[in-house]
């Protein structure tokens, strides 16, 4: 038997987010009014707003956490939602992703580990698997540009140091900082961090220039080697 949609019109008043948005303002919407308008539907027993209201639950009203699932959990874990419904969450999230990153890169000089992290963590902090990251500065450490060095699986990634170090030379940066991601969410560097935070600081320190940090970043934290003195 196919499922029956409630149409808009069929909603309960407060459950017509599109007329609120016009109304009163899209700053007026919850989270759960923005997620059903992406959504447009509900199902015969939910409307778009309360199926909204149970996928955040589940992500304990955590936008971040939200930008964690992917599609297939979405269309598993929450009935009412189908492929073309996860697609749109997705996608939603993304575009704010990438708004994010957007805004932090005009603040391009790098002040404090925070700058790093706030530069970083939209691009990082929501994948599954890990990422390494360059970030190249002039000599008032005024971002020059981001290059990914190295991408892999959940838990150590390799890292090509002579290759890094020759982007490095290559995009005329005096300093550097090495980022990545733990999908863990635990912050703590391994062993293999530690290694590759020394072996990279030494091959810089050859071609004269700087290794100013290296950020591990969570999923709303990090940590930062030059803030605990190992850099």
């Amino acid at each position: 038997m196919q499922e029956k949609h409630l149409s808009i019109t069929q909603w309960a008043e407060e459950d017509r987010p599109r007329e609120k948005l016009m109304q009163r303002g899209r700053a007026a919407l919850t989270d759960a009014e923005l997620l059903a308008i992406l959504i447009g539907s509900g199902s015969r027993d939910e409307t778009a707003v309360a199926l909204s209201r149970r996928i955040l639950r589940s992500a304990h009203d955590n936008l971040d956490e939200l930008g964690r699932f992917s599609i297939d959990e979405l269309i598993r874990n929450f009935k009412g939602v189908g492929e073309a419904k996860a697609i749109s969450i997705a996608a939603a999230l993304e575009l704010g992703r990438r708004r994010k990153h957007a805004e932090s890169l005009e603040r391009k000089k790098i002040r404090t580990s925070r700058d790093i992290f706030d530069l970083f963590h939209p691009l990082l902090g929501d994948l599954q698997h890990e990422e390494v990251w360059l970030l190249l500065l002039n000599h008032t450490h005024k971002v020059l540009e981001q290059v990914r060095v190295s991408a892999g699986g959940t838990a150590i990634v390799s890292v090509d140091v002579r290759m890094t170090l020759k982007i490095a030379l290559e995009k005329s940066a005096l300093s550097v900082v090495l980022c990545h991601n733990h999908p863990s969410g635990n912050i703590e560097p391994s062993q293999h961090d530690k290694l590759l935070t020394d072996k990279l600081r030494q091959g810089l320190r050859a071609i004269q220039i700087t290794l100013i940090d290296h950020i591990i970043i969570g999923h709303n934290n990090y940590y930062s080697f030059a803030d605990s003195g190992e850099v």
